[in-house]
């Protein structure tokens, strides 16, 4: 059975990470920007970490210019602004594409293994994502694609995709989670 441990991505400075280096630990894999409304997560993601990283936990970041290009500049940039605005200490990535025939084939992997999670209407943005969405597709719901910024997979120590959380999903309910797993 293939796992996220069969994958190889590029760290910010261009050299191949293996996931296997996260074998044993629960991850959270992040697609991120820097100028979209959601990008204060970054907030919540770096408190998530300080949380739950001593007992085995840690989140890949993967910023990507997909969404209305609210992850413009280069990766030593993003990563500078991450740094400096929200002091995130977790691993930051290349730049990718999550979706399309040129997506990263982690996202590919990841996407099959976990579809649409729907969107917590309780959240102000559920309904303006779902307006532009729906109008673009009306059947956007039924792909797997990622639909935006900050959509969150949970990876146990096995290295198996266990949740999908769309992102407009409540950290709280999130950290539940990585606590059920760790």
């Amino acid at each position: 059975m293939k796992t996220v441990y069969d994958f190889s991505v590029k760290d910010r400075k261009g050299n191949q990470v293996s996931l296997k280096e996260y074998a044993n630990e629960v991850i959270l894999i992040v697609n991120t920007a820097i100028k979209c409304g959601f990008t204060p997560q970054y907030e919540e993601l770096e408190k998530l970490y300080e949380r739950f990283h001593s007992d085995g936990f840690t989140i890949l970041d993967f910023p990507s210019n997909q969404f209305g290009q609210q992850a413009p500049g280069t990766d030593e940039s993003l990563h500078e602004f991450c740094k400096l605005t929200y002091g995130t200490e977790f691993p930051r990535f290349k730049k990718i594409k999550v979706n399309g025939d040129d997506a990263e084939p982690l996202y590919k992997f990841l996407k099959e293994q976990k579809g649409f999670a729907g969107w917590n209407m309780d959240h102000p943005i559920a309904h303006i994502l779902d307006d532009m969405l729906s109008k673009a597709d009306p059947n956007y719901k039924d792909s797997p694609d990622i639909k935006w910024n900050f959509t969150k997979f949970l990876i146990n120590k096995k290295g198996q995709v266990v949740a999908r959380f769309e992102p407009t999903e409540d950290s709280e309910t999130i950290a539940k989670e990585i606590e059920k797993i760790l």
